[in-house]
């Protein structure tokens, strides 16, 4: 449908700088088998994902660890963060929004500076409206460690991610700037099977209704300095910044070119005509999933595959995973 291939991971030359299109996409795993997948086709870099949050004028590491709880608190032991005593005083049962469940993970101070206005700009609606669920656990270490995966790999394939898709595609036929659906009613015997990664809703023409996607609008530029941020990743928490985060891209491959490039993130709600990135998986949009899904079933000659097919939150590993799983079954 694009003008290009390789989806939301596609990434572009700019200024020598290797810009992530849609959004950042930071490869970890702890399948071998997956990582030496994807090692056939580029050579991954160290990066280790270690964003910074800025909340007003105060700045501090992610996750959340030791770095963070001596910047907030000025402490320098485990023993000494005051997170179990915030929660004790507050006194939750049964949490009945995400601000409870997040309060009881993780206490007031942490709730309130890094975790509420990100939320909340993140999902479009405040904390006390969203379900518990979709926070089920906030990781907290109490150790001096920035490294935001647990993954044993991860990292960046030098020279960006189109290339990959390049290389899985060889040899095949390939339609840019092509919708699916005008160009199956044009030519509806093409294949005896289909993968389809779009929307299962609207492939069956949101005949039982729409489901509700997240989306995502970048607000890219060339910046004529060397470094921005010195980070690859920063995200703004409080609920007054408009944007939920801001990548400097050259910083995924430890560039040193004269300029930068930087992408400002804002979520946003999903309708018809923009871009869908992420389902909404509460209970209401689950149940009528599963109606789209048995429809699916019906179709054996389409597999509907990814994020917008299968309606569900996949990192690039699983996905992989996902697909190899299908290859196997399919042959």
């Amino acid at each position: 449908k694009r003008p290009h291939i390789a989806g939301n991971i596609y990434t572009e030359q700019v200024e020598g700088i290797n810009v992530h299109k849609y959004g950042a996409h930071i490869f970890h795993t702890s399948d071998k088998k997956i990582w030496e997948y994807v090692n056939q086709f580029a050579e991954f870099n160290n990066y280790i994902n270690s964003p910074v949050a800025s909340y007003k004028d105060e700045l501090y590491n992610l996750p959340f660890n030791m770095n963070t709880f001596s910047k907030m608190w000025g402490i320098k032991k485990p023993s000494e963060a005051i997170i179990e005593k915030q929660i004790a005083d507050l006194n939750i049962g049964e949490p009945k929004n995400l601000e409870e469940q997040a309060l009881k993970l993780a206490g007031t101070d942490v709730y309130e500076k890094l975790v509420k206005g990100y939320t909340e700009k993140q999902w479009g609606r405040p904390c006390t409206e969203l379900p518990a669920f979709i926070i089920k656990r906030l990781p907290l270490r109490f150790i001096y460690d920035n490294n935001y995966f647990n993954d044993r790999f991860q990292g960046i394939p030098m020279g960006g991610y189109t290339q990959i898709i390049e290389k899985m595609l060889e040899g095949a036929e390939v339609k840019t700037d092509t919708d699916y659906f005008d160009f199956i009613k044009e030519n509806p015997d093409i294949a005896d099977k289909t993968v389809y990664t779009g929307m299962i809703d609207e492939f069956f023409g949101f005949q039982y209704g729409p489901l509700e996607y997240r989306s995502v609008r970048f607000e890219t530029e060339v910046l004529d300095e060397e470094n921005y941020q010195g980070n690859a990743v920063v995200n703004y928490t409080h609920r007054d910044v408009p944007y939920t985060r801001i990548i400097e891209h050259k910083h995924f491959e430890f560039g040193k070119q004269p300029k930068t490039v930087i992408s400002r993130e804002y979520s946003a709600e999903w309708k018809p005509g923009v871009e869908p990135y992420y389902p909404v998986n509460n209970d209401k949009n689950n149940a009528l999933y599963e109606k789209y899904k048995e429809l699916a079933e019906t179709r054996k000659d389409v597999i509907f595959g990814g994020r917008l097919g299968q309606y569900k939150y996949y990192d690039m590993d699983k996905v992989i995973a996902a697909a190899l799983e299908c290859v196997e079954a399919e042959f």
